[in-house]
């Protein structure tokens, strides 16, 4: 008993308080560290890791050794390295910040886009229209790239193509996707409910865990889905199966029915339903509210 009294003398006195806010300091920094690791492993940046672990693990057996040169040369070019890293990873750092932007909570405090009609950011009829195009360029293996703008603006990709402005239908979608055409090479950009730009470049995805078997096409559709909140579907010219692109991951094999659903979870499109019988309710209570003490209804 002596024994841990002394131990908890010596040696507990002088553990620091640990105060609520340290506990939500480490919860913050094991946060931030987590999505870094995980930023890291799925971009280009996992190697650059690998090989600065190399290195350290390098500089720590140069410092137990006592190799002052190689120290020496260590401590002056870690500098420039900091630099150098910096300049190879510049696009990584700003796909980083683009996807920290677009968080929701942003959204949610700052609602910029109040404005949206009825029928959201495009109708049921362009919806069916592009499902249609697709189910149909799917059956004769025709390749084709169609983003849909939600809330960031394209129009960077917008300037590499030509412009089109056209209403969204399954046959102008066909007629701009079919072989040996001018506009079939490249993605077409779509805003609302109408065609916008043809033969867009797009950036391609740097992402290491997608299929060695996806082409072009699909990589540039994860691509622009990794740096803006488009959704991005995909027509695959060997096997005519569609896919979706969405916030950086790929899905694969979609019918026309699951197209639709995929386009509606970003039409912005408020529930009329609900909105009929909050109405419906408000006058309800308004009736009520306004019958006099006593009154009986007939």
């Amino acid at each position: 008993m002596e024994l841990i009294r002394s131990f908890a003398d010596n040696y507990l006195a002088h553990v620091p308080s640990l105060r609520i806010t340290d506990i939500v300091e480490i919860i913050i920094i094991s946060f931030v560290v987590y999505h870094i690791m995980v930023w890291i492993r799925n971009t280009k940046a996992w190697v650059f890791v690998k090989g600065v672990i190399f290195i350290m693990v390098f500089i720590l057996i140069a410092a137990v050794f006592e190799m002052n040169t190689i120290l020496w040369i260590a401590q002056n070019a870690l500098m420039y390295g900091a630099f150098g890293l910096l300049v190879i990873l510049q696009p990584e750092l700003r796909g980083a910040l683009e996807q920290l932007g677009k968080k929701e909570f942003l959204s949610s405090l700052f609602p910029f886009d109040q404005n949206r009609g009825a029928d959201g950011r495009f109708s049921d009829k362009t919806i069916h229209e592009i499902s249609k195009a697709c189910v149909e360029m799917g059956k004769v293996k025709t390749g084709a790239l169609i983003v849909v703008e939600q809330n960031d603006p394209l129009t960077e990709y917008e300037r590499t193509g030509i412009a089109v402005d056209g209403i969204v239908t399954s046959q102008l979608l066909i007629n701009i996707f079919e072989h040996n055409t001018p506009l079939h090479d490249g993605a077409v950009i779509v805003r609302g409910d109408r065609i916008t730009s043809a033969t867009c470049y797009l950036p391609l995805s740097d992402n290491m865990s997608l299929s060695k078997e996806l082409g072009t096409r699909h990589r540039a559709g994860v691509g622009v889905s990794e740096a803006t909140d488009s959704m991005t579907v995909i027509v695959s010219e060997e096997t005519g199966q569609i896919s979706v692109a969405y916030e950086g991951n790929l899905s694969r094999g979609l019918t026309g029915a699951e197209l639709e659903e995929e386009l509606k979870k970003i039409q912005n499109k408020p529930d009329v339903e609900k909105e009929r019988k909050s109405k419906v309710s408000m006058v309800k209570g308004r009736i009520w509210k306004g019958r006099p003490k006593h009154e009986k209804t007939k």
